[in-house]
């Protein structure tokens, strides 16, 4: 048995869940809506303030799909009570972010600047303070959505090993590398 499949989905008192006939679970609650199609072999049954997600049988199949839906209609409830974050921290002299109607505005060392558009359902917003390193945090009800979104901003400009320099997200550690040593002669 999955040990995250058979995991029982505690649901908070503001959050509601529906279920309908094309196997589309709806979660609403009080930050938003969101649904996910489930596969027409997955079972999910709601018990008052509890739900668990089942399979039909032990195939390879039904046992990917079984921790794999009861794990993303958890982020659902987790998004819609709490929401996700995400910062981003741009090292680099000169590197800079502003963020205007949901554009962000990078100038990361390149010979020009790059505008990022960010889907209307994320929040943005960029920090820059005299002496640190800019921050730009994106908020959200989609644990997908606000990843996938960090991840294009972080490949704008990869972190490089031996300064430590492009876009990395806010308190990871980068592996340095050693520079050239002068020959011996």
């Amino acid at each position: 048995m999955s040990r995250i499949g058979k995991k029982v989905i505690e649901l908070p008192a503001k959050v509601s869940i529906s279920v309908d006939n094309a196997n589309v679970v709806t979660v609403k609650g009080p930050k938003g809506t969101l649904s996910q199609q489930i596969d027409a072999d997955i079972k999910v049954v709601l018990d008052e303030n509890q739900l668990t997600v089942e399979r039909p049988t032990d195939q390879k199949r039904h046992r990917a799909m079984h921790g794999l839906y009861r794990a993303l209609i958890n982020n659902m409830v987790i998004g819609v009570t709490d929401g996700y974050k995400i910062e981003l921290e741009i090292v680099g002299v000169g590197y800079k972010a502003t963020a205007n109607n949901n554009v962000f505005e990078f100038s990361l060392g390149y010979s020009h600047t790059i505008f990022f558009a960010v889907p209307k359902e994320i929040t943005i917003g960029a920090v820059t303070e005299k002496g640190k390193n800019p921050i730009v945090s994106m908020e959200g009800i989609d644990k997908q959505l606000v990843g996938q979104i960090a991840a294009k901003i972080k490949s704008l400009r990869p972190v490089e090993p031996y300064k430590g320099k492009g876009v990395r997200v806010l308190g990871e550690t980068v592996r340095r590398k050693a520079g050239k040593t002068a020959s011996k002669k």
